[in-house]
């Protein structure tokens, strides 16, 4: 009677374990991109609170910054003092750590494609919606969000 072969070769495993470390070759710097660019989205969540608070102001045409807090305590993916809000003009400057790739993401407010306008007493009312448009810098851009890799 015939034996019959069980098991794999020595080949075939070896062709198994090549397509697996190749995947792998592809697939981790794509994964640490998609870690580092959640990791940014926390300076965005953390600057929501002030894309408000400048809305609210603008609306009533009052100082831009007008109550605004700056929090102080880092975390691991934004820095101390890691959000800022320029009273004049609405400007949202989040400073990001180098555990979410460095650099800085700029939030621009605008309204009817103009940029808004504010003193250290008040502020003139938007004309219509205001939209934020956000830049990154000093960051791969691959590692921010979508919107800010304008």
């Amino acid at each position: 009677m015939k034996k019959m072969q069980k098991g794999f070769t020595l080949i075939e495993l070896m062709i198994v374990v090549a397509i697996i470390a190749i995947l792998a070759a592809i697939a981790l710097p794509a994964y640490q991109d998609y870690t580092v660019r959640a990791r940014t989205t926390e300076g965005l969540a953390r600057a929501s609170a002030a894309k408000t608070l400048v809305a609210e102001n603008a609306s009533a045409g009052a100082p831009l910054a007008q109550g605004w807090t700056a929090t102080t305590a880092a975390t691991k993916n934004v820095a101390a003092n890691g959000v800022a809000l320029a009273n004049t003009t609405g400007v949202i400057t989040v400073t990001l750590t180098a555990a979410a790739g460095g650099g800085t993401l700029t939030l621009t407010p605008n309204s009817e494609g103009a940029a808004l306008v504010g003193t250290a007493t008040a502020s003139t009312v938007p004309a219509g919606p205001i939209t934020w448009a956000c830049t990154a810098s000093n960051t791969n851009k691959s590692r921010v969000p979508a919107e800010c890799r304008g």
